[in-house]
């Protein structure tokens, strides 16, 4: 008896018997799903933030707002108690928790509280502002300097002022006239459609006039005989709205109309910026093949036009995506920013008359986000992909030398703010191992504190290795990135089934050095089931330069497989990837990817699962598609080619596609019209509806979702 205590007392300390909490826990679906924005997002910190114009940071913790000078240990601030009892004193009910807020000032806060605007000085402990809107408001835009809201009602246009008067700005009956909402389908860098004036006396809208543009139905099944809900789509080479722009005069409450028709009707109204002084409207105006754009000048107050300040074409595209940013110290000065000079996004000094100061900016490297400017505005700070394309690192710049300094200097993918006064920056980055670091520094280049430093909360899971790397396109030049994700419990001489994740379209970037290698945790349950997962990033994706995007005009999905052909002829040189058990998976333009891979090489891709996929062209918005395939009549033999119509008798391998039912953006049309032809060929397919989601299914049913998919490919390719 004597000998087994001994024996087991041996193993328990030489590590041999293990107990079953030692042993790694695998990811559920919901967990991979759902888990990745609750129990394993990184530690952080709610609501970190620079406090109004100090160089004092804030953050949200246990129902207290936090205050740090850079250096300093936090100290309360305010608490909930503390914002209750000021409330209480202005005959404001209470709230279970701190609100989203931001500073209107150092002692101000700005919140919603139950439909109605707050101000707050919590010195002073008195509500500033307690604006009520209306409950049926929504693209609520409020200016500070006239502390007055406005938003849109259906499809007009309304203000509403401390007194709490509702104002209509626009009355319009017809349900084609559209007023305050954003244009254009969002393209071009548009994501809203009311703009204040600076001193907040004139408001900008847009209005847009949807007569000649067809409808699509789309059908509410949770009524008991089904309604209709019809929705405005133009399609490529078909009508398309009208857009002008209206300026809203407070005091005369009367509106003058932007006298634009530099292309006719057909044009698009993108990026509207008011000037510093108040009187004038800057509007980059593009016409309709989006190879020609102006930045034109107008009178705020009577619409007239001024002068085009300067034009850009192209013969592929011109894609106009930022607002232009005024200096305040000297407000006849502006950034522009174009990818259409020199072939990558970059910062242009120009002044109000048009003429080039100086080019801010330049390499082979994507400014992505202009952050600030000091006080004095000696220095432009902002972020950019020079280190690398999967990184992301902020500078600042000397607008008078041009002489810049990289502010943060850890591998990785840095979000930034900066401090009003432009003394210091909160740098929130992470990389493929790193989960979240928060630190503040200087802009100097000096470290100051870490304030967070995350722990690995997947680290007792089992999960597969993730590397990221390079391989070259099919031009036989080009660096492609991309993530692999290996099997948990790898074992280099056995083989594995593959999945290729594939999105491969415009404005999109899937590989990067975050966290997980800005992998979603379905990769890793795929990864627990066996599977190997492979991502790359092919030419059109974003933020690689012109060339790069604009290699796929008039020809959408052609050099993007021929690129992702290159990843499988990788793929099949690993000695542990199974060659005859490759499927792929995307949705959206992913899902075009997806169907278009598995029909065009259909000895290589087994399984195939299809979410909301472009079928053909012809078929989507005119703002997008006519961007990058120009219309079907200008580009016939573009339009047959990519058409994934004619492929679906080539498909032999197994196919699902998912379609949300009441998809506004890729409409059922698509995937019907496919699955029609599949029957004409006796062509075998899957099909599975979300009778309530748009173009992405979400919440709980996403569970569902990719379930159904991980399925799919665990019947058919394991």
């Amino acid at each position: 008896m004597k000998r087994i205590f001994l024996l087991v007392y041996l193993l328990i300390n030489c590590g041999v018997f293990l107990s079953l909490e030692a042993q790694p826990k695998n990811l559920s679906m919901e967990d991979a799903i759902l888990g990745q924005w609750r129990q394993f997002y990184p530690e952080t910190l709610s609501q970190l933030s620079w406090r109004g114009d100090l160089s004092e940071y804030t953050y949200v913790k246990e129902n207290k707002i936090m205050l740090a000078k850079p250096g300093d240990d936090p100290t309360v601030l305010l608490s909930l108690e503390e914002l209750n009892s000021g409330l209480k004193e202005n005959e404001i009910e209470s709230l279970r928790r701190i609100p989203r807020f931001s500073w209107q000032s150092a002692n101000v806060m700005e919140f919603n509280l139950r439909g109605a605007l707050i101000h707050y000085d919590f010195v002073v402990k008195k509500v500033l502002l307690n604006l009520n809107v209306n409950s049926k408001a929504e693209n609520q835009n409020f200016c500070n300097a006239s502390n007055t809201v406005a938003y849109t009602i259906e499809n007009n246009l309304y203000i509403a002022g401390k007194d709490g008067q509702e104002l209509a700005v626009t009355t319009d009956t017809d349900k084609d006239i559209v007023n305050g909402q954003a244009v254009s389908r969002s393209e071009y860098g548009i994501s809203r459609g009311i703009f204040w004036s600076p001193n907040g006396n004139q408001l900008a809208f847009y209005r847009k006039d949807e007569s000649n543009v067809t409808s699509f139905p789309l059908v509410d099944i949770n009524t008991r005989v089904g309604d209709l809900r019809e929705i405005k789509y133009p399609m490529a080479g078909m009508g398309s709205e009208v857009v002008s722009l209206g300026v809203y005069n407070l005091h005369t409450k009367k509106t003058s109309w932007i006298k634009s028709n530099d292309f006719g009707s057909d044009q698009y109204l993108t990026n509207i910026s008011w000037g510093a002084d108040n009187k004038y409207i800057y509007i980059q105006v593009l016409n309709r093949a989006s190879n020609h754009a102006k930045l034109n000048k107008y009178e705020a107050e009577t619409g007239k036009f001024v002068t085009t300040l300067f034009e850009e074409k192209d013969d592929r595209w011109v894609e106009p995506s930022h607002k232009l940013v005024f200096l305040k110290n000297k407000p006849n000065l502006f950034i522009y920013q174009t990818n259409n000079r020199h072939g990558f996004n970059h910062a242009y000094l120009y002044n109000t008359e048009g003429k080039l100061i100086k080019q801010l900016t330049s390499g082979d490297w994507e400014i992505t986000e202009i952050l600030g400017f000091d006080k004095d505005e000696k220095y432009m700070f902002y972020v950019s992909t020079e280190v690398s394309p999967i990184d992301r690192h902020a500078y600042k710049l000397n607008l008078k030398t041009g002489k810049r300094y990289r502010l943060t200097n850890d591998e990785g993918y840095h979000s930034v703010q900066v401090s009003a006064d432009g003394k210091y920056i909160l740098d929130n980055y992470s990389s493929l191992k790193v989960p979240r670091i928060i630190n503040v520094a200087d802009t100097r280049g000096k470290f100051v504190k870490e304030l967070v430093k995350a722990e690995d909360k997947l680290k007792d899971y089992n999960l597969g290795e993730i590397s990221l790397g390079t391989i070259k396109s099919a031009d036989g030049v080009t660096d492609l990135h991309y993530r692999m994700v290996k099997p948990a419990d790898f074992d280099p001489n056995k083989k594995y089934p593959v999945v290729v994740y594939v999105y491969g379209g415009p404005h999109a970037q899937l590989v990067t050095n975050r966290y997980l290698g800005g992998s979603r945790l379905w990769e890793q349950y795929m990864a627990q089931s066996g599977y190997l997962l492979y991502i790359l990033d092919n030419r059109g994706s974003a933020n690689r330069g012109k060339e790069f995007e604009a290699v796929i005009h008039r020809q959408c999905g052609q050099p993007e497989m021929d690129d992702q052909m290159k990843g499988v002829e990788f793929l099949k040189s690993l000695p542990y990837v199974d060659a005859d058990k490759i499927g792929v998976h995307g949705w959206s333009y992913g899902g075009f990817m997806t169907i278009s891979l598995i029909t065009n090489y259909p000895d290589v891709f087994k399984v195939a699962v299809a979410g909301g996929p472009v079928i053909d062209w012809k078929w989507y918005e005119a703002m997008y598609g006519e961007r990058y395939m120009d219309t079907p009549d200008e580009n016939p033999e573009g339009y047959a080619k990519t058409s994934l119509i004619a492929k679906a008798k080539d498909l032999k391998g197994k196919l699902l596609i998912c379609q949300g039912a009441i998809d506004p953006t890729v409409l059922w049309q698509h995937s019907l019209n496919f699955i029609r032809e599949c029957i004409k060929n006796n062509v075998q397919v899957d099909y599975f509806p979300y009778p309530r989601a748009e173009h992405n299914v979400r919440g709980r049913d996403r569970i569902h979702l990719k379930q159904k998919v991980s399925n799919y490919f665990d019947d058919y390719l394991k």
